[in-house]
């Protein structure tokens, strides 16, 4: 993966107004509280990046996209600018943006280096302080504009939210076509926004359950390329494939350890009892974690490695439990009307989400860890698989409308209100958020 050469931009004082040796104020006039359960979008100008083609227009259109589709922030409609951008390295009229309540503002220039690459630099703006918050240039092929674009809203976003993005991330899916009866299932992967998706797989079997580990740009999946599921690792980049073990019976929904030096999946075996284990991927050592006469399943590591989560029905319908890595411990945490299944971990430790079906619905929801203040984030016909975006802020799922057709993707926020559709080629299943890129 090709590593963005980054560097910071000062603005002189004249200029700017302020001292060149202070880039970022202490405190910020202009600051959203994500933590708050209702967020007002901030207002935020973003201008076309100058130019000598559409370049400028065009990354400015992905950084504008990226921040609405975020819900926190709202771009406002450039035919309200008053000011034209001329020389971002010279300090805006602020007073023209105030007028047209931009509490926040991105100026840009994009340019192309003798050597060919792509050089890309932005300041961000708080207009009612009159100062700049921050600015950075990022040297790349020009091919990868969308992951500079994508890199720049995060910076921006991590700017004025003190959390980090998400925007630079990709996204593994299962993509389905064909009639319903001889559906074609393939390992697809795209930008988080839906753009650059192409194929992993080619469709000769079928693939399920795709998931990314959280230290790299791999991935592990089933397939029934054999007849039989069996567990793969893919090298996302290299293309390069090894089977993980060939196991008696059914493996269900391999995840990756936090380190991304185990996987931890669900194998039926011969007595029809299905049970959570542990696999070393460098010695291929399987450690049994549970040993119980239900249905185990789903389990999901939390973020520091020490405990997992997963679906049991022992207690005579389908919950929620959590146990230590070593498989001691295992407690019920979800006593709910209904039942639970695909439960993961957030990547901030502090919650847990979760399908539950519950009054011939699907919902998507999240709970603490302790299975304390369930909340329910989007109800539907048929919906399930959520996946974590890397800051613990955005769950990605997938959903079947009731009159029929195909599955599609969705995101959601945590306050549950801003819900996105994610576009795709066609059908789309089994998401699977990556880690930021680097």
């Amino acid at each position: 993966m090709m590593k963005f050469l980054k560097t910071m931009l000062l603005i002189g004082a004249m200029a700017a107004g302020m001292s060149a040796a202070v880039t970022l104020p202490a405190r910020a006039l202009v600051e959203i509280d994500v933590n708050k359960g209702n967020i007002e979008p901030l207002p935020i100008a973003i201008t076309d990046f100058l130019s000598g083609d559409s370049m400028g227009a065009d990354i400015a259109g992905v950084v504008a996209a990226d921040l609405k589709r975020s819900g926190l922030f709202a771009p406002i409609d450039k035919a309200a600018f008053i000011e034209k951008i001329s020389n971002p390295d010279v300090a805006p009229r602020f007073e023209d943006w105030k007028v047209i309540n931009a509490q926040a503002l991105v100026t840009g220039r994009v340019t192309q280096e003798a050597d060919g690459r792509l050089r890309a630099e932005f300041r961000l703006w708080d207009t009612f302080a009159g100062q700049q918050l921050s600015g950075e240039q990022f040297f790349a092929n020009k091919q990868n504009w969308r992951r500079v674009a994508h890199i720049i809203a995060d910076a921006i976003y991590e700017r004025l939210t003190g959390e980090k993005g998400y925007f630079d991330t990709r996204v593994v899916f299962v993509d389905e076509s064909g009639s319903k009866a001889k559906r074609k299932k393939r390992l697809a992967i795209m930008d988080q926004d839906g753009a650059g998706q192409r194929y992993l797989s080619d469709g000769s079997s079928i693939v399920l359950t795709p998931r990314f580990s959280p230290s790299r740009q791999e991935i592990t999946y089933m397939s029934y390329e054999s007849g039989q599921p069996q567990v793969y690792l893919l090298q996302i980049e290299t293309g390069q494939r090894e089977l993980v073990g060939n196991f008696p019976g059914m493996t269900f929904a391999p995840r990756f350890s936090p380190d991304g030096q185990r996987v931890i999946m669900s194998l039926l075996r011969d007595d029809g009892n299905s049970n959570i284990f542990a696999m070393d991927l460098r010695s291929r050592n399987t450690t049994r974690l549970t040993n119980s006469n239900s249905i185990d399943t789903s389990p999901s590591y939390s973020p520091d490695g020490s405990r997992v989560v997963f679906t049991s029905d022992r207690g005579g319908r389908a919950q929620i439990y959590a146990m230590g890595a070593d498989g001691s411990g295992q407690t019920r945490i979800s006593f709910g009307d209904g039942t639970y299944s695909t439960p993961v971990w957030s990547p901030r430790g502090d919650l847990i989400a979760f399908t539950k079906q519950s009054g011939g619905e699907f919902q998507i929801g999240v709970m603490k860890t302790d299975g304390s203040g369930e909340r329910i984030l989007s109800t539907g016909f048929a919906q399930e698989g959520p996946t974590w975006a890397p800051n613990g802020r955005v769950l990605m799922f997938f959903r079947e409308p009731a009159g029929g057709g195909g599955p599609r993707l969705y995101s959601i926020d945590l306050t549950g209100r801003n819900e996105q559709a994610i576009p795709t080629a066609n059908f789309a299943s089994d998401p699977a958020w990556s880690p930021l890129l680097e």
